[in-house]
């Protein structure tokens, strides 16, 4: 079954419940098949990347040089994106260098994104309790629902797939009509801070947080079909990106709760 992320979608699909395409795709080599540790590993360095260039970027801002840092926040939201759609539409699942590209843009739009979402200014204790507090229920939300998919509490299911992937379209969709209304009109109900927005912001990070068992399952699939251990840094992209999603979510509601 096909994933919502859209770098983990990337797989051949096979058209049975059985398991993923590319188990029938796919012909087998002398490769080393991939472990759980691998996944942990490029994981990890993925998402150390991210974080060194997050702060870099944040560092830039709080030493007095914002306009450089809100340069480098549009260049690594651009190329976050372009990343992920190069990775999706080619045809190597698990390139080292395309996810350690996207982790660089994407700490470069995290580190400014933190900043602009919590106000931050020189001096300003609130703004580092509020990334924490966004960091810390990221970890929390991912930690929760590593345990519900293990536990098998929710089952990764054609219906739970096919009604996620619905709910995120929807959300897509309302997303993009809150852009061009506000392009035109200056209107922006679905991040203003108000009832509509947090609502919106809850129905995200819901849909963030059930993204990831999703991106389990798939990773569970790769391991127990043996697939070459390169594979890892395909899955360890389609975490990270559910996660910083998860995260500027969480953040976002944080800061909208601020200003109330």
């Amino acid at each position: 079954m096909r994933s919502n992320n859209p770098v983990l979608s990337q797989l051949p699909q096979a058209g049975s419940e059985a398991g993923y395409g590319y188990q029938q795709n796919y012909q087998p080599s002398t490769r080393r098949p991939m472990t759980v540790d691998d996944v942990v590993t490029k994981t990890g360095i993925t998402l150390a990347v991210i974080v060194a260039c997050a702060v870099a970027n944040t560092a830039i801002a709080l030493t007095g040089n914002p306009g450089l840092t809100s340069i480098l926040t549009f260049v690594g939201a651009i190329g976050g994106f372009i990343t992920v759609l190069v990775h999706s539409f080619g045809k190597n699942f698990g390139s080292r260098t395309v996810t350690l590209i996207y982790a660089v843009f994407e700490g470069l739009f995290v580190g400014g994104f933190s900043v602009v979402m919590s106000g931050w200014v020189i001096g300003n204790a609130n703004a580092g309790a509020m990334i924490a507090q966004a960091i810390l229920g990221t970890l929390g939300v991912f930690l929760g629902m590593l345990y519900v998919y293990k536990t098998g509490a929710v089952k990764v299911t054609p219906r739970f797939n096919r009604i996620l992937t619905g709910a995120i379209f929807g959300v897509a969709i309302m997303a993009l009509g809150n852009l061009v209304l506000f392009l035109f009109t200056g209107m922006n109900p679905l991040r203003d801070g108000g009832p509509l927005a947090i609502i919106f912001g809850i129905v995200c990070i819901i849909l963030a947080a059930l993204s990831f068992l999703q991106d389990f399952d798939l990773a569970d699939k790769l391991v127990r079909t043996g697939a070459p251990s390169e594979m890892a840094w395909g899955v360890a992209l389609g975490l990270a990106v559910t996660l910083v999603w998860l995260y500027t979510e969480i953040l976002h509601l944080l800061s909208q709760a601020q200003r109330d």
